[in-house]
């Protein structure tokens, strides 16, 4: 039975290597999605203004603030864009929090900066009737908390709206839908404030200031003013595929160009290919026919390894190359641990058999004490870590995970299968180490 599932491994280990290499040289389903530093691409760091928020609005917006960036550059066909949030904490009464988009593919910072420039912010205000006579409009208004995160759709009409912005016949006309939380808000306000202007404000001016008439509800509001059916097809455009719930101010730029990120790959590529080779060597030569079955398991190992990347799918950076070269000296440390103490096993006089069964036992507990550790380190790394070091403790924490399974469960089937019940010179020359001079 151990013989059959070894066959059967062994075949599946071909098949699915062949599945993984084909797939990459041709360009077949599930390619790898590499990071913006092998890809090539742009990096942009804004600032999000949250000054004005308490802590439960601040990380609300936040996350909004995440969601509709990502739909905005999914929007524009941006393959496997990062969209990431740095939470600051409060040093010396300020804080600074920042939204980091990595646009893999794109390499004109002005597209970039358009992509995520044109997200309009959308906030409702209301009249401050203690205001200074002489104010300015944009100061004659105070913020009430209604913005962009609330709205739920938007569409374009012809007309006055229903008489709630009192837009002219045959005007362009945007009709706000609020979710179910917005439309308690704005009823709520319509409510409070009647007789009062409501002053809609987008990215900071006002395009319409509507006196309340009455109480609003239904969750709809009307802007109006003075659009082009373009611009309000446009704004319409905008406010379904996500309005800035915050303020953001581009800080930040770095172009990544294709050519420097193919440098890396082809140099990661490189440097694991060297690796994994001498290491090979190494295992043949010092463990003969065990370091055989365990240059298998590794290889075995690598290509589960890209096709676990390929179906979650994971992005590639080269941090995460870096990861995955790590967790391949993990596996051939697990290797290393059970070879040494089927050694001390063969030298006690046991059977290959019982050797194999001992050793596997007695290295068992060393190396689920290693790899817990290691995967401690990694979660820790990815749960404190920015988004680089994220990249290279999701792929070494997969990387040890995998490493273990091909360690402890392909490499025992196949030596069972492979060593004698009794004991010989040749299956003693075969399955020991070392070289004798």
């Amino acid at each position: 039975m151990t013989r059959i599932f070894g066959v059967i491994i062994l075949i599946t280990g071909i098949l699915l290597s062949g599945f993984v290499y084909v797939s990459e040289k041709n360009g077949g389903p599930f390619p790898l999605a590499f990071g913006l530093d092998l890809a090539g691409g742009t990096h942009l760091i804004y600032n999000a203004d949250t000054a004005d928020l308490d802590e439960r609005e601040r990380k609300e917006s936040l996350i909004t603030l995440r969601e509709v960036i990502e739909r905005r550059t999914n929007l524009f066909g941006v393959a496997e864009p990062l969209v990431q949030i740095e939470e600051s904490s409060f040093v010396a009464e300020t804080r600074e929090d920042r939204l980091i988009v990595e646009l893999p593919g794109v390499t004109n910072l002005s597209e970039a900066v358009r992509i995520i420039g044109e997200t309009p912010l959308l906030e409702f205000r209301i009249e401050d009737e203690n205001a200074a006579f002489d104010a300015l409009e944009e100061d004659r208004y105070i913020s009430v908390g209604l913005t962009g995160r609330f709205i739920q759709s938007a569409e374009l009409t012809f007309g006055g709206g229903g008489g709630h912005s009192g837009g002219i016949s045959n005007d362009p006309v945007v009709l706000v839908n609020f979710n179910t939380e917005g439309s308690e808000l704005f009823e709520q306000l319509t409510r409070d404030n009647t007789g009062r202007q409501l002053a809609i404000v987008l990215d900071g001016v006002i395009v319409s200031a509507p006196v309340i008439r009455e109480v609003i509800s239904g969750g709809t509001a009307s802007i109006s003013g003075g659009f082009t059916p373009e611009e309000a097809r446009d704004l319409v455009r905008d406010l379904n595929f996500g309005a800035l719930p915050i303020p953001i101010e581009l800080i930040s730029t770095q172009a990544i160009g294709p050519s420097l990120g193919k440098a890396i790959l082809q140099d990661g590529a490189l440097a694991g290919a060297f690796g994994l080779m001498i290491i090979i060597i190494f295992m043949i030569v010092w463990y003969r026919l065990p370091g055989v079955v365990a240059s298998f398991s590794l290889v075995f190992y690598i290509a589960l390894m890209i096709l676990v990347m390929k179906l979650l799918p994971i992005t590639l950076t080269a941090a995460g190359i870096a990861g995955l070269i790590l967790s391949l000296g993990m596996a051939v440390d697990a290797n290393v641990l059970i070879f040494e103490r089927l050694k001390e096993e063969l030298e006690a006089g046991k059977g290959v058999q019982d050797a194999v069964r001992e050793g596997f036992a007695r290295a068992w507990l060393p190396i689920r004490d290693g790899n817990i550790s290691s995967l401690i380190a990694a979660v820790i790394l990815f749960w404190f870590g920015t988004s680089i070091i994220e990249g290279f403790a999701l792929v070494f924490a997969l990387g040890v995970l995998l490493s273990m399974f091909s360690a402890i469960t392909i490499t025992r089937v196949f030596l069972l299968a492979l060593a004698p019940k009794g004991v010989g010179k040749v299956s003693r020359a075969l399955f020991g180490s070392g070289i004798k001079l």
